[in-house]
């Protein structure tokens, strides 16, 4: 990077503190955190960048001090130059990371939805176990977790279960979640042994903010019912299930685990601000067919992600061919080092294209 560009960054970081001071962006809450997270930005690279120019300059001093005529000053300066040029190198790589165009999903929270697939009463049970491993991964995270909706199996699985993740960061770990879940074990009902393979498919949408997403009621049809459980008994004597359908997308969503009407209402419309924010996300990408396609996946819930083999306690993400044996520990919650390599992943890509682009000058 030029010294021009590093004076840029100390200016936008002027205008955002002036912005920050501006009443009319004080009343503007999605405003103050997305410039916080920009000048946070900003900083880390702008100190980066300071602590590069000061290794480079230990460098040359290093360099210098070689040719002295001093035996003992150029003997520290061989040992002390190779510590200095890994440091050189590993700030440089943090300085390509962090001019990584940010995704600004990524501080956001998110509605996961996980619904039974093919494999029948087995696949609702592996929704469930799924369902768990990500409750018990957000508990470790210190992420509050509420259920929005749920069609439970008749033998204690989901056919369909929606509940939202509040946190630090919630989208930027749980991106990678959504696409297809496989399953090969011996399902509960197997009495001669063989491994069944089912499925599960999950969505992970970054939770939209009201003022985001316009929706005009005139655009929505809300029917009420009442609401049931496994098998169709009906578990609420009133008509305090919502089913809302989005006429201009066809979007339907529904929900019915509260005893109150409002509630369920509050919930669905939760849930279709999102799914909404999804679609359009969704139809942005597809003009933008240009693009290439990610290797970590476009979200597609269509695409197999992972492979969960029990007998073989055996956990794969096909997206980067990660392969661990301790599908146990995944299953209860331990996600971190699964996410942390298609993070890792996802970064190497993107440093990639940045490369092949051109990329910025080096400092």
């Amino acid at each position: 990077m030029s010294l021009a560009d590093r004076d840029s960054i100390e200016r936008r970081i002027e205008e955002i503190d002036s912005q920050l001071a501006d009443p009319d962006t004080l009343r503007n809450p999605q405003l103050i955190r997305s410039l916080q997270e920009e000048r946070s930005n900003l900083a880390g690279l702008a100190d980066t960048m300071d602590e590069i120019s000061r290794t480079e300059s230990q460098i040359a001093e290093m360099e210098e001090v070689l040719e002295d005529e001093d035996p003992e000053l150029a003997s520290i300066a061989r040992e002390e130059l190779p510590q200095l040029r890994r440091e050189h190198e590993s700030l440089q790589t943090r300085l390509r990371k962090l001019l990584i165009p940010p995704d600004p999903n990524d501080r956001r929270n998110v509605i996961v939805e996980i619904r039974a697939g093919t494999g029948g009463e087995e696949a609702a049970l592996f929704a469930a176990d799924v369902y768990s491993m990500y409750a018990s991964y957000a508990q470790s995270r210190g992420w509050k977790l509420e259920n929005l909706s749920s069609r439970p199996s008749e033998r204690g699985g989901f056919k369909e279960v929606v509940f939202s993740l509040q946190g630090k960061r919630v989208y930027s770990r749980m991106k990678f979640e959504a696409g297809v879940h496989r399953v090969q074990r011996v399902p509960e009902t197997e009495t001669q042994g063989r491994i069944h393979t089912s499925a599960c498919s999950v969505a992970v949408l970054p939770e939209a903010e009201e003022v985001e997403v316009k929706i005009n009621d005139e655009d929505l049809r809300v029917d009420v019912y009442r609401s049931s459980g496994p098998g169709g008994q009906s578990v609420n004597t009133t008509d305090s299930a919502v089913r809302i359908t989005h006429a201009p997308t066809g979007i339907v969503v529904a929900c019915q685990d509260e005893k109150s009407q409002h509630k369920n209402k509050s919930k669905a419309m939760k849930v279709l601000r999102s799914r909404l924010l999804d679609h359009h996300k969704r139809e942005q990408d597809r003009k933008r067919a240009s693009a290439r396609k990610s290797m970590i996946g476009s979200g597609d819930r269509s695409a197999k992600i992972r492979t969960y083999n029990f007998p073989q306690n055996r956990v794969t993400d096909h997206r980067i061919n990660l392969t661990t044996h301790n599908l146990d520990q995944v299953m209860g919650g331990e996600l971190d080092p699964v996410i942390d390599a298609l993070t890792e992943a996802e970064e190497q890509r993107l440093l990639s294209e940045l490369s092949e682009e051109g990329g910025p000058e080096e400092q």
